[in-house]
C-alpha cells in the first residue's frame, strides 16, 4: 500500500466530500436522538410508546404477546447483523483483490488510479458497515436483557417493585432500539459512501440525498403524523 500516492489522487474536494459524509452522519444522529427539541423524531416518539408498552405488561395476562414482539424485534436485528457481516466479508475480499478492480476502473475511465486510493474508498464504506454490525450485535443483546427484566416484572399492580421493573425494562428496550436505529443509519451512509467510487461530486450528492431521506422519514413522514395523533 503506497500511501504517498494519496495526495496526488485525492483532491481537496475529496476531503470535503468525506468530511461532509462524516459530519452528516454525526449531525443526523444528534438531531434524530434529541429529546428536548420542539420537533421530535419518530425514534423519540416511539420511545414513549415503548414505555407505555412496558407499563401495560404489569397487568397483562398472559405475556405471550409481549414475548412475541421482543422475539420479532430480535429477529429483525439478527437479520441486519448477519447482512452486515456478509457485507464486511465481501468488502474485505474486494480489498484483497483490489488490483482487479483498479484494472477494470482504468479500462472504463482511461485513468490509472493507484490501488491504495480504491482501498481507502472501500475502507470508508466498511467503516460504516462495521459500525452498523457492532450496533446490531449490541441491540440484539440488550433486547435479550430486556426480555429477562420483563419476565421479572410482577403481575400485581400494587406490588412496590412492579413499576420500577417496568421502567427498567422500558429503558433497556429504548437502549436496544437506539442501537438498532444507529446501525440502520450507518447502513444508509454506507450506501451513500459507495458513491465515492464514482468521485467526490457523486459522494456529495449521495450524502445530501441520504440526509434528506433520513430527515423525511424521521420528521416529515406519514408514520410520524400517525404517532402524533391524540386520543379521540
Amino acid at each position: 500500500m503506497d500511501i504517498t500516492s494519496l495526495p496526488e489522487f485525492l483532491t481537496p474536494l475529496d476531503v470535503v466530500a468525506v468530511t461532509f459524509l462524516l459530519a452528516a452522519w454525526a449531525a443526523m444522529t444528534l438531531l434524530i436522538e434529541r429529546t428536548d427539541g420542539k420537533t421530535k423524531s419518530v425514534s423519540v416518539l416511539m420511545a414513549a410508546y415503548r414505555r407505555e408498552w412496558m407499563r401495560h405488561t404489569i397487568t397483562r395476562q398472559p405475556r405471550v404477546y409481549d414475548a412475541m414482539i421482543v422475539t420479532s424485534l430480535r429477529q429483525g436485528v439478527a437479520f441486519f447483523a448477519s447482512t452486515s457481516m456478509i457485507a464486511l466479508g465481501g468488502g474485505l475480499a474486494l480489498i484483497s483483490n483490489i488490483d482487479q478492480l483498479s484494472e477494470v476502473a482504468s479500462e472504463l475511465t482511461l485513468n490509472k488510479t493507484p490501488a491504495v486510493v480504491w482501498e481507502v474508498k472501500i475502507a470508508t464504506v466498511l467503516f460504516f458497515v462495521a459500525n452498523a454490525f457492532l450496533k446490531f450485535v449490541w441491540s440484539h443483546r440488550v433486547f435479550g436483557y430486556c426480555s429477562v427484566v420483563m419476565a421479572s416484572v410482577p403481575n400485581e399492580e400494587d406490588d412496590p417493585i412492579a413499576m420500577h421493573r417496568a421502567e427498567q425494562a422500558a429503558d433497556l428496550n429504548i437502549t436496544a432500539a437506539r442501537a438498532y436505529n444507529r446501525g440502520l443509519r450507518s447502513i444508509y451512509f454506507a450506501l451513500g459512501g459507495l458513491a465515492w467510487l464514482l468521485g467526490a461530486v457523486p459522494l456529495l450528492i449521495a450524502t445530501g440525498i441520504t440526509v434528506l431521506v433520513l430527515w423525511r422519514r424521521e420528521f416529515a413522514s406519514a408514520t410520524r403524523a400517525t404517532l402524533l395523533k391524540s386520543h379521540p
